[in-house]
């Protein structure tokens, strides 16, 4: 049996073709046709009877109706308004509630099904909106715990680097803040319609453990990492200086304070670092 009715060629295409419907390269859609990869990706998500999730860019439905077989209670965020009458057609009931709304802006208060907020985020993401889309909902959604996501493999990379690399940085920083990597796999280019012209993956992140020293310093280790970024080619002590505006000499200050050296560069540090550093900008700018 299959997880999901549309995940083929044939079924997709004739669902394209019933309702007139075409792929919007200015979107980025690409049609997940492989059953195998859909029944992969829920069984990563670990979907339990029941359970809320959201789910950003269904397209024609071809992961939703996986979801919904999985027993999942699904909110799912469509922008382009021609796919909605194809959801409809998945006739899911309250089980399935369809926001017309681009992911990127959507009031997180909107994201709610009959059984809850989301715990879950599982999509095959738009690529051009997929790394802002992931950390904002891991920052703005308290009650999502993990996120299975198709995404450009070169996003995967920036999402899953370490120290030291050139795929680290800022975003890699931001995101290792508020989860952690804890399952990849790649997804050859044939299991789309129409085949995209980039590599992807599938990566599950899960929510990281809250820093005992509160929210407001990983708000302020983020402000952090984004300066320290600024100037990737210099030194810390520069680059923090500049991307906060304010002398070296107090940018070395509050390094100092941190128990880091400012010679080093700011894809050195790890979350750790930069979450000491957050703490003392945070108690700076209560002093101040």
């Amino acid at each position: 049996m299959p997880h999901s009715r549309l995940a083929s060629p044939s079924a997709t295409i004739a669902v394209l073709k019933r309702h007139g419907l075409y792929t919007r390269k200015s979107l980025g859609q690409h049609f997940l046709v492989d059953d195998n990869i859909v029944g992969r990706i829920v069984e990563v998500a670990g979907i339990e009877p029941g359970e809320p999730v959201l789910e950003i860019g269904p397209g024609i439905g071809t992961l939703t109706d996986a979801l919904l077989g999985a027993g999942a209670t699904v909110v799912a965020v469509e922008y382009d308004r021609r796919l909605l009458p194809v959801l409809e057609e998945l006739d899911a009931g309250p089980a399935l509630t369809v926001v017309n709304a681009d992911a990127v802006s959507v009031p997180i208060s909107a994201l709610t099904t009959p059984a809850g907020v989301p715990r879950a985020l599982v999509a095959n993401l738009p690529y051009a909106v997929a790394a802002t889309v992931v950390l904002r909902l891991f920052e703005e959604m308290p009650s999502l715990d993990r996120a299975i996501v198709m995404v450009q493999a070169e996003v995967a990379d920036r999402m899953s680097a370490v120290p030291g690399t050139k795929e680290y940085g800022s975003y890699t920083v931001k995101l290792a803040l508020r989860a952690r990597v804890s399952a990849r796999f790649p997804v050859p280019r044939s299991c789309f319609l129409p085949p995209p012209r980039v590599d992807s993956a599938v990566i599950r992140l899960d929510r990281a453990e809250s820093p005992a020293a509160g929210p407001a310093v990983v708000v302020a280790a983020a402000r952090a990492a984004d300066a320290a970024f600024t100037q990737r080619r210099k030194t810390l002590r520069n680059s923090l200086a500049a991307g906060l505006g304010v002398p070296v000499a107090e940018a070395d200050a509050l390094l100092a304070s941190a128990g880091i050296d400012g010679s080093v560069r700011a894809e050195t540090l790890d979350r750790a670092a930069y979450l000491a550093l957050g703490a003392v900008l945070q108690a700076a700018s209560g002093r101040s």
